[in-house]
């Protein structure tokens, strides 16, 4: 029950081991799922008065909310353009702003709770061939004509590559509104702040049962929670309880890789500046420094599940693609996670019921927008539906191929993203 072998765990904050749920209690609301959106939702609704319990099958932050490579961006894992599609320009300006008002939260979760996370704003999405350049130019311009977004600035191919020092990137489009974190710890500060909220946390505890009812039950192997709510936040981890939203998200496996620590000199000769960075390939390559000066790396993603055995060499050979003065750099971390993506990659909020809501198919974007998916559940729950049902309007179609074939049938349709890729 320990976390993944990483980075972020070797530099963890220190964090109680919480019991397992070994009898029966009463609260007003169950959260099941101890990530970003799990935690935030117990911390908000604690706030707002609630009697909480969050359950967490492993420990908190155990899955991609402890793993990922914390990357906090505007927007969503799907475009504008298709949210406009959607639900119309009117809902598609709420739901970005939703998105900026995500990132502004977890400043300010920061800073109200003093969590020590290493959070550093600036990021950069970068082209790494000329089409992609335009494609940065357009967006640029849709995010200030359409949602007055005023944060972002274009870079040529000189200013990028004074400002990474890669022949890699033709082009990249900054951002001082978005940034990142260490998310092991951020999860974990948030956790702490739920607790001293008064939520009641417990570890080692899956959730087998939701019995539905007013009020509705939440079994464990050894004990079981009697709520007017609950709120289901699993993310990637969908593994043994089983909910009819499963089939409309797809656990998809991705790897991240930390350098040995490579000192200040050398990391500010590589990134000029203490920034995040990501390129816009579908199967994209993403990249930032940490605190103690290593580089994190993260790319690959896999539609089978992990793979441990080649995960190192494959994300190295990555790496040295974008920063070849790094091949004598030795990897001190390898670690694999699971993200979980919807077939549109927008995310997916939710009612079962009238008394369960559930959050998930955040598609790479969770380290903002998670924790305000805790807060819209929240307002749900209190009475204040109208933003949260919001999302509800998305359409969702389910991953085809069943529980037997549809990692198939996604890896097959996924290879012309691939080549579209390479041209």
């Amino acid at each position: 029950m320990s976390h993944v072998a990483s980075y972020y765990a070797a530099t963890a904050n220190p964090s109680p081991r919480r019991p397992a749920l070994a009898d029966g209690v009463d609260a007003d609301v169950c959260v099941v799922g101890g990530g970003i959106a799990g935690c935030a939702a117990a911390l908000e609704l604690a706030e707002r008065g609630y009697r909480v319990v969050l359950l967490e099958a492993q420990r908190i932050a155990w899955g991609a909310s402890g793993r990922s490579g914390g990357q906090a961006i505007f927007g969503y894992g799907t475009s504008q353009a298709s949210l406009v599609a959607q639900v119309g320009r009117e809902s598609a300006r709420l739901l970005w702003d939703i998105s900026i008002e995500a990132l502004e939260l977890l400043r300010t979760r920061v800073a109200r709770h003093g969590i020590d996370c290493d959070l550093h704003w600036g990021h950069a999405h970068v082209a790494v061939k000329a089409r992609q350049r335009d494609e940065l130019l357009s967006l640029q311009r849709q995010l200030e004509d359409d949602y007055d977004y005023r944060s972002l600035r274009f870079l040529d191919r000189d200013e990028i590559q004074s400002l990474l020092a890669t022949k890699r990137y033709v082009a990249g489009l900054y951002d001082s509104g978005s940034g990142h974190v260490h998310p092991l710890n951020y999860t974990l500060g948030l956790a702490a702040a739920a607790e001293a909220a008064g939520v009641r946390i417990f570890e080692a505890s899956p959730v087998t049962e939701v019995e539905p009812g007013e009020p509705l039950r939440v079994r464990t192997p050894h004990g079981c929670v009697t709520a007017r709510f609950a709120v289901l936040s699993r993310g990637g981890y969908v593994n043994g309880l089983r909910s009819p939203t499963d089939w409309r998200i797809m656990p998809v496996g991705t790897y991240v890789c930390a350098t040995e620590v490579l000192g200040e000199s050398r990391l500010r000769a590589l990134m000029r500046e203490n920034v995040a960075v990501a390129d816009i390939n579908f199967v994209l390559d993403y990249f930032r420094g940490s605190a103690d000066h290593r580089l994190l790396f993260g790319g690959r993603v896999s539609y089978s599940g992990i793979n441990e055995r080649d995960t190192g060499h494959a994300t190295r050979t990555r790496m040295l693609k974008v920063f070849p003065q790094l091949s004598d750099a030795r990897l001190e971390f390898v670690w694999g996670g699971y993200v979980d993506i919807t077939m549109n990659r927008a995310p997916d909020f939710g009612r079962l019921g009238s008394n369960v809501y559930y959050l998930q198919g955040f598609s790479g974007h969770g380290i903002a927008l998670s924790g305000m998916a805790g807060r819209l559940a929240a307002e749900a729950i209190a009475g204040q539906a109208e933003r949260f049902d919001l999302f509800g309007r998305l359409r969702h179609p389910i991953f085809p191929g069943g529980r037997t074939l549809r990692t198939p049938a996604l890896v097959l349709a996924m290879s012309w993203f691939r080549m579209r890729d390479l041209l």
